[in-house]
């Protein structure tokens, strides 16, 4: 694998290799700190962000890498320098690797087609969240065993959502069953095409998942109103402790963060025995681990 630009166009060997190598770290493979020694990986983070550029950091050193943290703040593109000036001029710096996160869809694409190293996705735009649904899926995989059969109901703001692009090609290709579930205004046209089935009635369909991923209003991304107000969207879309109490046992609760509590999530759920959100959190090194050595080596 050359670079990872998303989860689209990846077979299942692909998505199950990666799963393999995170498992392999969490159950003490050998040491593999030699395996990027005296290389550099650059993260080059054109949006905010907490748990994934972390995680990537953490990676880098645990395979032995040097890391550039790169961002706007301080940086040329304050005076203009434009994404491919900027790629071009890390790139030139020696990385053996580049994870990009932008606020435009197709950025980090556009930086493969022109650099050497190896370019990861680390969020662009609305589009993907490649390493993202990895770690969701190797979540529900380690519960589980196999993620094959299940059905994974993802709720919320999906028509703005990389995070939910990228889980309904990995766990489709992995075999499960995915449902979306919205408001009709954040529910992409045409989105049925790519596999999922579409639903704007919660409460018929939560009895049925093994698994439910809350998504976040990402009002950042909107220029307008796509609902009437949070508490109407938490009342029709929120997975309250009510709600929580009708889901199947042993049924899953996952969000990619950061959440808003008390809007698409209740506190009590969030932190509650359904939650797996800090095991997807902790799953993020060893995906990430796995996925820079998949690109580098």
């Amino acid at each position: 694998m050359k670079h990872l630009l998303g989860i689209e166009g990846l077979t299942r060997a692909d998505i199950e290799s990666v799963l393999r190598r995170a498992e392999a770290h969490l159950h003490g493979a050998p040491d593999a700190s030699h395996v990027l020694r005296g290389k550099v990986v650059a993260n080059l983070f054109f949006e905010d962000s907490t748990r994934t550029r972390t995680s990537f950091e953490m990676a880098a050193h645990a395979l032995g890498a040097e890391v550039l943290n790169w961002t706007t703040a301080g940086s040329s593109v304050s005076k203009g320098e434009t994404l491919l000036d900027t790629v071009r001029n890390i790139e030139a710096t020696g990385p053996v690797a580049l994870v990009i996160r932008h606020r435009s869809s197709g950025a980090p694409h556009l930086a493969a087609r022109h650099v050497r190293c190896a370019v990861i996705n680390a969020g662009d735009g609305t589009h993907e969240h490649p390493s993202q649904a990895l770690l969701d899926a190797f979540t529900l995989q380690r519960r589980w065993g196999e993620v094959e059969g299940r059905t994974v109901l993802i709720i919320g703001d999906i028509l703005h959502s990389r995070v939910a692009r990228s889980n309904l090609h990995c766990l489709r290709a992995l075999g499960a069953r995915v449902v979306l579930c919205a408001p009709p205004t954040l529910l992409p046209a045409g989105i049925e095409a790519l596999g999922a089935e579409v639903t704007w009635r919660l409460d018929d369909v939560l009895p049925q998942a093994d698994a439910v991923m809350c998504l976040r209003v990402q009002s950042e991304r909107q220029g307008e109103s796509f609902f009437p107000s949070a508490r109407e969207f938490s009342r029709l879309f929120g997975l309250n402790a009510a709600r929580a109490e009708r889901l199947k046992p042993g049924a899953l609760v996952l969000h990619p963060g950061p959440m808003n509590r008390g809007v698409e999530i209740a506190p009590a759920v969030a932190d509650g025995p359904h939650s797996v959100i800090l095991d997807q959190v902790a799953h993020g090194v060893a995906i990430r681990r796995a996925i820079l050595e998949e690109v580098c080596q």
